[in-house]
This record gives C-alpha cells, sequence and structure tokens, in this order.
C-alpha cells in the first residue's frame, strides 16, 4: 500500500529528529571557573558549612547502600536517561561523544569509567576530566583536574542554595579533595533545572538506542508487510499482516477523515508514523528485561514530537486559520488586540506544550507506579534481614503491579491514539476552509 511505503520513509526522520535535538551555542563561562578553580578539602569542606560529615563523605552508591533497598534512587535511576544500558540490574557500556569548547571532541566507551556491572551505573575512574555518575557523563569543573585516566574515592550529592534557588549539586572526590561536576548542557533555558554548561553530550545514551531499535524494528516490520501486498495480491492478510491492517484502516477512518476531510490522504502518513512510533517506545518501556528504557518519558523525546506537530500545524495554516487568529473577522477590533489576537497566538504555543506534558506524564507515572509497588517487597523484607517481611511484600505488590502492567499496556495504545487525534484535530483545524 502506497500510505505503508510512505509510513517506513517517515519513521526514520522522526528518529533523526528526537535523538539528535538541537542545542544551543556553547556560553564562556570562564568567570565561575575562576571563582572556583581548585577542588576543596575533605577536611575544609566539612568544618565549614557543611557540619555532618558522615552525611558528605566520599563513597560510591554500591558500597554504602549494599543493604540498603534506596527506592529513591532506583526508580530515578530506571526513569533517567544514562551513558550506559540497563537490563534489569545489569549495565552494559555505550559510545561516549563529547565535546568541550576549548578541549575539542571526545569519542570512547563509557566502559572506560570502570562503572559498576550491577547497580546505578558509578563509574570508579575519570577520564579526561569526565566521570560517570548515576550513569550519566559529567564533566569536572576544576581545570586542574588530572586529564589522564585517575582513580575516585566517591561521589558526593547535596542541595545548594544559589541566587536563592536550591539545586543538587555533585562532587567527585579524588585525591583528598572534593571537585564539583558540571551535568551535559540542555536547551531549556533553565526551565526544567537545565541549561548550558562547559560541555555538550551527543553520546548514544539508553533512550537513543532504544529509539534506534524500535525504528529498526518497524522498518523491519512494515517492509514485510509491504512486500505481503505485493507477493499476496487480493489475498486475505496473515500474520504481521492481519495485526497492522485494522490499526492501520481505523486510524483512516477514525481519525485521519472526520478531522482532516479531504486532505486525509496528505496528513495519514504522518499521523501513522506518529502513532506506530510513540506506541513502539512505550510498549518497548514495559519490557523489564529489554531495558526498561523510560523514552516518551523523556520531555526532551516529547517536546521534539510537539514540535514536529507543531511546524505541519503552522506550514500548513491556511488564509482562513491564519485570519482566526490574527484579525478575526467580525469582532470589534478593541476585543481583538485586547483579549482575542493574544489569546489565540499563546494558544498556538499551549496546544504542543500540552502534547508534550501529557505523553510524559502519563508514561513516567506508570513507571514510577511500578517500582514503588515493586519496592515493597524489598522495603517489607529489608533486603533479606526479614524472610516474613519479604512475603508479606511480595503478597501486597505482585497483584498491585500486575495490574498497573495491564493499565500501562491500556495507556500505552491510548496515549499513542490521543497524540494522533489531537495532531489531526489541529491540523484540520489550520487548513479548514471557510464556511459561508
Amino acid at each position: 500500500m502506497k500510505e505503508l511505503r510512505s509510513l517506513v520513509a517517515l519513521i526514520p526522520t522522526l528518529l533523526l529528529a528526537v535523538g539528535f535535538p538541537v542545542l544551543l551555542n556553547a556560553q564562556d563561562h570562564q568567570d565561575t571557573h575562576e571563582q572556583n578553580t581548585h577542588g576543596t578539602t575533605v577536611e575544609a569542606y566539612q568544618e565549614g558549612d557543611h557540619e555532618d560529615a558522615e552525611h558528605h563523605a566520599c563513597h560510591f552508591h554500591a558500597d554504602v547502600h549494599e543493604t540498603i533497598y534506596d527506592a529513591t534512587s532506583t526508580a530515578y535511576h530506571h526513569i533517567s536517561d544514562a551513558n550506559v544500558y540497563s537490563i534489569g540490574s545489569f549495565n552494559f557500556p555505550l559510545p561516549c561523544i563529547l565535546y568541550t569548547k576549548g578541549h575539542g571532541w571526545d569519542f570512547f566507551s563509557s566502559s572506560k569509567f570502570e562503572f559498576d556491572f550491577f547497580g546505578h551505573g558509578e563509574g570508579r575512574k575519570a577520564y579526561n576530566q569526565y566521570v560517570l555518575d548515576n550513569g550519566a557523563v559529567k564533566r569536572i569543573e576544576d581545570p586542574t583536574f588530572p586529564t589522564d585516566e585517575v582513580a575516585l574515592e566517591g561521589f558526593i550529592h547535596q542541595e545548594e542554595t544559589t541566587d536563592g534557588e536550591t539545586k543538587e549539586v555533585a562532587y567527585a572526590c579524588y585525591d583528598g579533595k572534593h571537585y564539583k561536576l558540571l551535568p551535559q548542557s540542555t536547551a531549556d533555558a533553565g526551565l526544567f533545572g537545565g541549561g548550558i554548561t562547559s560541555f555538550y553530550d551527543f553520546s548514544l545514551s539508553k533512550n537513543v538506542v532504544s529509539m534506534l531499535l524500535i525504528t529498526l524494528l518497524l522498518a523491519w516490520g512494515f517492509f514485510s508487510i509491504a512486500k505481503a501486498y505485493k507477493t499476496r495480491d487480493n489475498m486475505a492478510p496473515k500474520g504481521l499482516q492481519s495485526f497492522i491492517e485494522p490499526i492501520f484502516v481505523f486510524v483512516q477512518d477514525e481519525v485521519a477523515k472526520p478531522f482532516l476531510g479531504p486532505k486525509w490522504e496528505k496528513f495519514l502518513p504522518l499521523l501513522l508514523a506518529l502513532f506506530f512510533f510513540i506506541l513502539g517506545l512505550n510498549l518497548f518501556g514495559q519490557i523489564p528485561f529489554l531495558g526498561g528504557s523510560n523514552v516518551t518519558g523523556n520531555l526532551a523525546v516529547t517536546a521534539v514530537l510537539a514540535i514536529i506537530t507543531f511546524v505541519v500545524v503552522t506550514i500548513n495554516g491556511n488564509k482562513n486559520y491564519w485570519s482566526h487568529i490574527l484579525w478575526m473577522p467580525g469582532v470589534p477590533p478593541i476585543i481583538k488586540v485586547l483579549i482575542l489576537t493574544p489569546v489565540e497566538i499563546l494558544g498556538m504555543f499551549i496546544k504542543p506544550f500540552t502534547l508534550m506534558l501529557r505523553l510524559f506524564a502519563n508514561i513516567t507515572a506508570g513507571h514510577i507506579v511500578v517500582l514503588s509497588f515493586v519496592g515493597l517487597i524489598f522495603m517489607f523484607g529489608r533486603l533479606g534481614e526479614s524472610t516474613a517481611g519479604a512475603v508479606t511484600g511480595a503478597v501486597v505488590a505482585v497483584p498491585l503491579t500486575m495490574f498497573i502492567l495491564a493499565i500501562e499496556l491500556l495507556v500505552a495504545f491510548i496515549q499513542a491514539y490521543v497524540f494522533i487525534l489531537l495532531t489531526a484535530s489541529y491540523i484540520g483545524a489550520a487548513t479548514e476552509e471557510a464556511h459561508h
């Protein structure tokens, strides 16, 4: 079918847009570097504003928490993106592609950090002033830190207040000193706690690898289906054909045609690409032994998908659409200028913003709820100290987890459907001709 071939061509384009988001240009932070160019000694660190020496002692998570179940860090590690690929408690290295202004490019495997194979992916070594903290690459802010491969003594995480804003700050410990860590740059203008730092991370992270896997799987599936339509012309569909065709017809008849009218064929490949891409990632994220990726629960991914919708709507908007946004006919000018036009312009940006947040929030919430119920087993059992507690936790947690997983399976389809439904409605409103 012509639409299926168009869908195959569009899916890799979506992946490229999601996998390699545009970053802002680096800003010069030399002034802040000059204010803190040397690592702080452990003694000075503990005798200053941080009196609780035990809390701020250097350690690796696996060494200190090996007999304590940390539900918060486990959940965060599961839903966050990382420079290691996690399958259950196992971690596997991924390629690191890093750029620092004035330092240049670095290409290496995350195995250089000698991270723990089990647990949260903490690197026990620094490499070229980069470290691996909780599975994510961070950079030593202090330029005097050694540029070769050195063994670390641990990490410290604490909350610090700067200019009235409280953030968690991480330090790496080396040679009896604490060195502040900078996370990779994120183009969120600080809206979600990120911003531009001294380096950029273009690595193949867990989410990018998951998207590559799903894209290859979808491409293989749809090429196989397209071939089957050629070889089995005028025959009843079977196998993967019989599963995909009802979904295809449903999107065509219940979404594209009602919302897009006579122009439905033009936008059907986009709707199908978005639907199967989101659905594939949602379902893949529910398979715990294949990484448990939280791709559609990542704001960067959902933001790019929403931006694709925004661009398509904006480019295809006709004269009638823009006239109702900028200068609505039949309304007094004072009302247009003061109320309607500002509200309509704001609505142009609110629509993709809600698309982004809806998908992100629903998928992330499902992962956290499942992890919370599974964590009951370890919290009741105190990690093996109480057999009765573990049994009680399992009796409570397993049915609840199975129920939530069933709900998540339903949500995976619903969220993919809702995303394309709203996308179709926005495009339909932008391309609809005026009624006289």
